[in-house]
């Protein structure tokens, strides 16, 4: 059995409670800090995490965690994609994975869930605004599960001295636009 399998079968993705926000709040301070997959500059203290968290579940959206050997080793989410009430049924979804566990199926795990809940509930679209062009790792993901490229806002961020681009992919939730 290779490595990745092995990771694989001892994941957990379950529910984030709100003691997994420390390990998520560290998670995430990590790409704010090291990436463009946010565009975030200033890390997120552990009372907006909860915040963001809360939010989610107010809006009866999934907050996820992946746990392997009892440690949470990613983390995701979906919100609303914009709060006007046209936008109801389209929501966002947000991946991180632990620095250092890229590849080896958390990212996959976690997205599967998270996509499994969301069509269980009246959502139809689902976005992933992806931060920068290059990367590929998130697009590659994404495309996995059926989302497929919609556009590339140009140079919208700016983070790091260098303008970024966002991609936007999409997919549909169980009936879609039926």
């Amino acid at each position: 059995m290779s490595e990745v399998a092995s990771e694989a079968v001892a994941l957990l993705v379950r529910d984030a409670s709100e003691a997994d926000m420390t390990a998520a709040q560290r998670i995430y301070e990590h790409y704010v800090l090291t990436s463009l997959a946010t565009f975030e500059e200033v890390p997120p203290d552990l009372d907006d995490m909860l915040a963001r968290r809360r939010h989610a579940l107010d809006l009866g959206l999934p907050y996820l965690v992946a746990e392997s050997g009892g440690e949470i080793v990613g983390f995701c989410y979906a919100t609303s994609h914009r709060p006007r009430a046209a936008y109801r049924f389209t929501v966002e979804d947000s991946v991180y994975i632990a620095d250092g566990r890229g590849g080896r199926g958390v990212g996959s795990a976690l997205l599967r869930e998270l996509i499994a809940r969301c069509e269980r509930g009246p959502w139809r679209q689902m976005l992933a605004v992806v931060g920068d062009s290059a990367n590929a790792g998130s697009i590659a993901l994404h495309r996995r599960f059926g989302f497929e490229p919609m556009c590339v806002l140009k140079a919208v961020g700016f983070k790091f001295g260098r303008w970024v681009d966002t991609p936007i992919l999409q997919r549909a939730l169980g009936a879609g636009d039926q």
